[in-house]
């Protein structure tokens, strides 16, 4: 036995396997080794699952008598994620105070005809293992839940009461109103001052109209928003028309019946819609800059305080999400990337980008440039946010418009591809969440009434060129400049001055002579 064992040790693992499998397989000498690509005898021949390609990745749209749309989207899984999605925000306030669409993401979720409480939605969604979820931009308002697909006839009638028949009870506003202030208060405390540079930058870009009135609740508002009003806003947005069901891991048909069952024939408890009151204004870009002077010294507590910065956003007119040459401005925005100075990470990060190579990598003195692209369905705005000692600003502002003016040459190849790939990488990547397809799906079909699939964004971003690049960049400047700027603003030139830095062949700022410094 001693010496069968030390042979045994003697040969390779898959000798010794060999035998293993041959002593547990064969009768005699009937198979003296089995490879594992082969299949066993006398087993049945497995059979996978299989889905048409076709099918795997289509959106199926129904549009129901009463004009609501229902989209979804198959996908794997015992969970799934459905939604209504409103044409209702912030851009459609120009006829109330503003500051509506912030107090309804506030109340969403709240007692409704069929539940008395928010702990009692929350606890039947637990009975499926759901969670929701309510989120306003300047154009859509989003209702979702993300529960197990058994639970989808209880998921629909949920969002029908919630959307349809929310009780809007006083101590619900009254509590509205304390999470609203609190939510202002943080927001001018916060040390990051990026949600209040978007909200500035767009109040500079489109002046009094449409995607530039605020989407926080001014505070002299707060008081004002009661029942009433938000009655008289939801009868004129929150009709079927303006509305999609939305889901992804679920039947279409399945989603059909639901939406058949508790959305087709339900008055809201509003009463009769309103439609021939929705403000159909389409976004004026204006430029121009907006200001605010404040002490930034004290923004972070603790042992290491960030020093003190002030935020400067720069911001051209781009174009609608709808227009072609959407895709070469995302292209041009992946280009330009940026980020903090201490963003950790490699090429995936953004490293090879322009405002890293020629921005930050340059001047040690930067601690933030980023380039961001909002994009609505009349119009968009792409910006970069550079932050700095308030004792450079004047230094900083003319780095970006140089930035800018740059963007107008010929984007080297390598450059171009790596942007390209970075969007597609960013994009599918994205697209393999749930709740970010569910999004996808929903935002689409409400603003197009189809949507463009993964594969095809792909191919139209394939087919961006430099020449694509340089059409756009030229096109952006001839817009006039939207600026925000916070904090200490002694160094800040004017806007005149960034004007015809951005008109000019090098994007320099006009000289300034000081008799004494």
């Amino acid at each position: 036995m001693a010496a069968h064992m030390s042979r045994l040790r003697g040969w390779s693992r898959a000798q010794r396997y060999g035998i293993a499998v041959c002593r547990q397989y064969s009768s005699g000498s009937a198979y003296h080794s089995v490879s594992l690509s082969t299949p066993l005898p006398g087993i049945p021949k497995p059979v996978f699952a299989s889905v048409d390609g076709h099918e795997k990745h289509e959106t199926k749209i129904t549009t129901l008598e009463n004009g609501l749309k229902v989209a979804s989207q198959n996908k794997f899984g015992q969970f799934c994620t459905v939604g209504i999605l409103v044409n209702s925000g912030s851009r459609h306030e120009a006829k109330y105070p503003s500051g509506i669409a912030h107090f309804l993401e506030k109340l969403s979720f709240s007692s409704t005809a069929q539940f008395g409480s928010k702990d009692e939605i929350l606890l039947t969604l637990e009975k499926h293992g759901g969670i929701c979820d309510c989120q306003t931009s300047r154009d859509t308002t989003m209702y979702a839940v993300s529960a197990e697909v058994k639970g989808l006839d209880t998921v629909v009638n949920l969002l029908s009461d919630v959307v349809l028949q929310p009780r809007l009870l006083d101590e619900e506003i009254e509590m509205t109103r304390m999470a609203v202030r609190f939510e202002l208060e943080d927001l001018n405390m916060r040390p990051d001052p990026e949600p209040l540079l978007t909200e500035m930058i767009h109040a500079a870009a489109y002046r009094g109209n449409t995607v530039g009135l605020p989407r926080f609740c001014p505070p002299e508002n707060v008081e004002k928003i009661d029942r009433k009003l938000l009655h008289k806003y939801l009868q004129s947005y929150y009709c079927p028309e303006r509305m999609v069901l939305a889901g992804v891991g679920i039947e279409h048909e399945q989603l059909v019946q639901c939406a058949r069952k508790y959305l087709l024939n339900v008055k809201p408890v509003w009463g009769a819609s309103t439609p021939a009151n929705v403000d159909q204004s389409v976004a004026q870009y204006t430029g121009g800059i907006v200001k605010m002077v404040k002490d930034m010294s004290d923004v972070s507590l603790g042992p290491t305080p960030i020093p003190e910065l002030t935020h400067i956003m720069i911001g051209l007119e781009s174009c609608s999400f709808l227009e072609d040459d959407f895709i070469p401005f995302a292209v041009l925005n992946m280009m330009m990337g940026g980020g903090g100075s201490f963003s950790a990470g490699g090429p995936g990060k953004g490293m090879f980008t322009r405002l890293y190579l020629n921005v930050l990598n340059r001047h040690h003195w930067m601690y933030n440039a980023t380039s961001y692209h909002h994009s609505y369905e009349d119009s968009g705005l792409l910006c970069i946010h550079a932050s700095a000692d308030p004792r450079q600003v004047r230094e900083m502002v003319e780095i970006i418009t140089r930035e800018f003016i740059q963007m107008t040459g010929t984007a080297g190849e390598m450059e171009l591809e790596r942007a390209k790939t970075q969007l597609k990488s960013m994009l599918m990547m994205n697209l393999e969440s749930r709740p970010v397809i569910f999004e996808d799906v929903g935002r689409q079909v409400l603003a197009t009434g189809k949507r463009k699939l993964p594969h095809e964004l792909c191919e139209l971003i394939s087919n961006v060129t430099a020449s694509d690049i340089k059409r756009v960049t030229m096109k952006m400047l001839r817009s006039k400049p939207a600026v925000a700027a916070l904090g200490d603003l002694t160094e800040l030139p004017s806007y005149e001055d960034i004007q015809a830095a951005l008109s000019s062949k090098d994007g320099r700022l006009p000289r300034i002579y000081r008799l004494f410094r």
